[in-house]
C-alpha cells in the first residue's frame, strides 16, 4: 500500500449463513488491512479473494448506481460501495444482510418479495391517449414535481430499514410507494387513480408509521417519508395536482 499513514487494521465481522448446510447463522471475524480511500466493498472483496472464497455477497457497478450491494454496515443500512474506510468510527466493522428478506447465503438475500411489491404498484407510465407525433411534452415545473422520486435505484435500503416491514412483509414498503409517487405525480400519466386504489390498503401507505428510518437509509438522499405523506394526502384529497407540495413537507 502506497500511503502507510492511511492504512487501518480492521477487524471485519461478517454474519455468515448457508441454509443448505443446516447450521445456524454465525459471526466470523477476519483481520484486514485497508487504506482510508478504500470502500467497505473493497474490504469485503479482500476477504473473498484472500481469506475465504466461499463468502457470498452481491455487487455490480461498485459506484452507487445499481444498488446491488445493499447490506447492514455497523447496524445501519447502506451501500458497501459508498462507505469509505476513513469514515468508519473505529477499526471494528460489522456487516450483515439487510433485514426482512429471506437469506440465500451470507450477505445475499432473496429480493423476489421486494420486487413483487414493486411491480404491484404499476411502476410504469400509463397513458392510452393517442400518441403524439413526437414525445409527450412536459414543462420543467411538472417534471420537478416528481424529480426526487426518480432517483430510486431499488436497493431496498429503505424498505428493509422499516420496522413495519420487519413485522409484516405483506406491507408494500417505502420503495414501492416511492416508485408509485414517481408516476402518480407525473403529468403525462393517467394511472394515478388506479395506483392510489392499490395503495389505499392496510398493507399500503397506511402501514407507514412515519419512523423516518427509510429517509435516513436512502443512499440517494430521497425524501422518502415526505413522498409517502404526499401520496397519503393525494389519497385523502383526491388532488394529485398540488401546486405547492411543500405544504406536506415534514421534518425529522
Amino acid at each position: 500500500m502506497s500511503n502507510s499513514e492511511s492504512v487501518r487494521n480492521l477487524t471485519l465481522k461478517i454474519k455468515r449463513y448457508d441454509p443448505e448446510s443446516g447450521e445456524k447463522p454465525r459471526w466470523e471475524e477476519y483481520k484486514v488491512q485497508a487504506e482510508g480511500h478504500d470502500r467497505v466493498l473493497d474490504v469485503i472483496q479482500n476477504v473473498k479473494w484472500y481469506h475465504d472464497e466461499s463468502l457470498g455477497f452481491r455487487r455490480s457497478c461498485a459506484h452507487g448506481v445499481c444498488g446491488s450491494d445493499a447490506m447492514r454496515i455497523n447496524g445501519v443500512n447502506g451501500l458497501a460501495c459508498k462507505i469509505l474506510v476513513k469514515n468508519l468510527p473505529n477499526d471494528v466493522l460489522t456487516v450483515e444482510p439487510i433485514l426482512g428478506l429471506p437469506v440465500i447465503k451470507d450477505l445475499i438475500v432473496d429480493m423476489k418479495p421486494f420486487f413483487d411489491h414493486y411491480k404491484s404498484v404499476l411502476p410504469f407510465l400509463i397513458n392510452d391517449e393517442p400518441a403524439p407525433t413526437t414525445e409527450r411534452l412536459q414543462s420543467p415545473q411538472d417534471r420537478a414535481r416528481f424529480d426526487d422520486t426518480t432517483k430510486c435505484i431499488l436497493c431496498a435500503c429503505c424498505t428493509t430499514s422499516c420496522p413495519p416491514f420487519w413485522g409484516d412483509q405483506k406491507y408494500v414498503g417505502p420503495a414501492s410507494i416511492v416508485n408509485a409517487h414517481r408516476f402518480i405525480f407525473d403529468s403525462r400519466d393517467r394511472g394515478a387513480a388506479e395506483r392510489l386504489d392499490i395503495l389505499n390498503d392496510t398493507e399500503g401507505v397506511w402501514r407507514c408509521r412515519t419512523v423516518f428510518n427509510c429517509t435516513s437509509a436512502c443512499p440517494r438522499e430521497i425524501k422518502v417519508t415526505q413522498a409517502i405523506q404526499e401520496v397519503k394526502r393525494a389519497m385523502l384529497t383526491g388532488d394529485i395536482n398540488l401546486e405547492n407540495p411543500e405544504v406536506v413537507s415534514i421534518s425529522h
